[in-house]
């Protein structure tokens, strides 16, 4: 029973020590010194990464990314964007088609002209191709820029404005492509036609840019300096046989747009299309 007793006082006497007032072996004096140098280490260090946070935020921009040296050129995108990159339906049943009719409204809702009113932010940068627009230097004290208006008529037979259901009623399906965002990228239209396809090379022209059709693009300056950016848009329609499965690969042609086998979607997409009868 001693030996019970004495293990018990051992473990009770390291919590409280009431003939050395100490607690946990260390006095109230102890404890306060260590609290005082763990509060010093650990502030010191706080401000270590603080500080060296702040020094790299001091190294970047709000309005562009500071190394784009390694920047892929941009990839080339479509909508509707079904998965797998397949669209097949059929003529006769609008439910195997709607859900891509809804994609294309709710990504070209943007682009109607109660959207592109407000003369503070858009303006009309004409329907020939020019060259870019300068807006001045990404960091100037210009503020947000305008941007360019993009009147969705231009698409025609894909615009939606006519046929609600661009072309997929009559198994002629429209596709919208466009090229990804990357601020401050100027896509340079091709050196020669040599890379280009030969159907095509009798259509291209200077300031557009050919995604086996043509295509132009505004500069981008971010979303800070241009928060109501549209990017210019090229519909494609497709006349395709009922029953017949159509593999499809678009690719864009520029000086310095590149392709890349590890990123299939780097400057060009595929996609395939069955229309059932």
């Amino acid at each position: 029973m001693s030996a019970n007793k004495d293990g018990d006082g051992g473990w009770k006497t390291f919590i409280w020590n009431s003939d050395k007032k100490e607690f946990l072996g260390r006095t109230g004096g102890s404890w306060l010194k260590i609290f005082i140098f763990y509060v010093i280490f650990y502030g010191c260090l706080a401000g270590i990464f603080i500080g060296t946070i702040q020094a790299m935020l001091l190294t970047l921009s709000n309005y562009k990314p500071t190394y784009q040296d390694r920047v892929a050129p941009p990839g080339l995108s479509h909508s509707p964007r079904p998965d797998k990159a397949e669209i097949s339906y059929s003529i006769g049943d609008n439910s195997t088609y709607k859900a891509y009719v809804d994609h294309m409204d709710r990504f070209l809702e943007a682009y109607n002209d109660g959207k592109q009113n407000d003369e503070s932010k858009f303006e009309n940068c004409g329907e020939t191709p020019q060259t870019y627009t300068d807006r001045g230097k990404l960091e100037s004290n210009d503020g947000v820029r305008k941007v360019c208006r993009f009147d969705r008529r231009w698409l025609q037979d894909c615009s939606g404005l006519n046929d609600k259901s661009y072309g997929f009623a009559d198994g002629k399906p429209c596709i919208i492509v466009k090229l990804n965002r990357i601020v401050n990228f100027r896509p340079r239209p091709p050196a020669s036609n040599e890379s280009i396809p030969v159907p095509i090379q009798p259509n291209v022209q200077g300031n557009l840019i050919p995604i086996h059709c043509t295509n132009k693009y505004y500069p981008y300056y971010g979303k800070l300096l241009q928060p109501d950016y549209l990017q210019p848009l090229v519909a494609v329609k497709f006349n395709i046989k009922p029953d017949f499965e159509m593999r499809i690969e678009c690719k864009v042609f520029g000086e310095n747009i590149d392709y890349s086998e590890k990123d299939r979607s780097q400057g060009r997409f595929d996609i395939k299309i069955t229309i059932k009868s």
